[in-house]
């Protein structure tokens, strides 16, 4: 599958294939963050899109876009403005993405990095045919306040999604008693799970050796392994290349 990038002459883009680490993360105790499979898979599903230099925002309050004001770092450019008024802050991302057909691209915040009295919007772009460049957006929450971008910080996630793959699932609700076998995994799991929590209540409990990691490991709570194709515990997304 392909996924192309195409520079506007004159420009240049900072896209690296998106970590799994994450300053908050790294910081927990004992890196406990990182035991969450969950967070690690979509931490580095896709691609970041970094800034190339720093630079500090505020919104001073109104719709009109010189309510946002931005302050780059010495000697540079902002990368960013109030470009459609309100509480917005505009990232022009210089280039064309171009997917397969029947793909588009997701684009968003870094996943799983909040931020500050700001927070990003997410939009879909048709890139199998729209010969348009696109924008990232972030709104402020606060008035008032200023928010610092560092040089080479993510402002932008993406990834490609199949078109239509949603629209295809029928969703129902079930009681879980309707699924005899599911009911009884999930009850083992919560036995092992209330054990867990009785062994970390106690005195110098270590939550490091006390952990099972079922579900990390690939394994049901009767300890046997799913079908590989169904588990995954790390990504390995490719980088941008010519």
């Amino acid at each position: 599958m392909q996924l192309t990038t195409y520079v506007l002459d004159g420009h240049e883009i900072d896209i690296r294939p998106a970590p799994m680490e994450r300053d908050w993360m790294s910081e927990s105790t004992d890196r406990f963050a990182y035991r969450c499979l969950p967070l690690n898979i979509a931490n580095s599903f896709g691609w970041q899109i970094h800034t190339r230099w720093g630079f500090e925002a505020e919104w001073k309050g109104g719709a009109h876009p010189e309510a946002v004001v931005v302050t780059a770092d010495e000697g540079n450019v902002a990368p960013a403005a109030g470009h459609f008024g309100g509480s917005s802050l505009t990232f022009h991302v210089p280039c064309l993405f171009r997917t397969e057909p029947g793909f588009d691209l997701m684009v968003q915040g870094p996943i799983n990095a909040p931020k500050d009295a700001i927070a990003p919007l997410t939009g879909i772009i048709e890139t199998a045919w729209a010969p348009y460049t696109f924008t990232m957006s972030w709104l402020f929450t606060r008035v008032g306040q200023k928010v610092r971008f560092d040089r080479d910080e993510p402002f932008c996630h993406i990834f490609p999604v199949k078109r239509g793959d949603v629209e295809h699932f029928d969703p129902k609700y079930r009681k879980l008693s309707e699924n005899p076998e599911l009911e009884q995994e999930m009850g083992a799991w919560k036995e092992i799970r209330g054990e867990l929590i009785e062994v970390l209540k106690k005195p110098g409990a270590n939550a490091r050796e006390s952990w099972q990691r079922l579900y990390f490991r690939g394994l049901d709570p009767k300890g046997r392994p799913v079908p590989e194709v169904q588990h995954q515990t790390r990504l390995r997304v490719k980088p941008f290349t010519r």
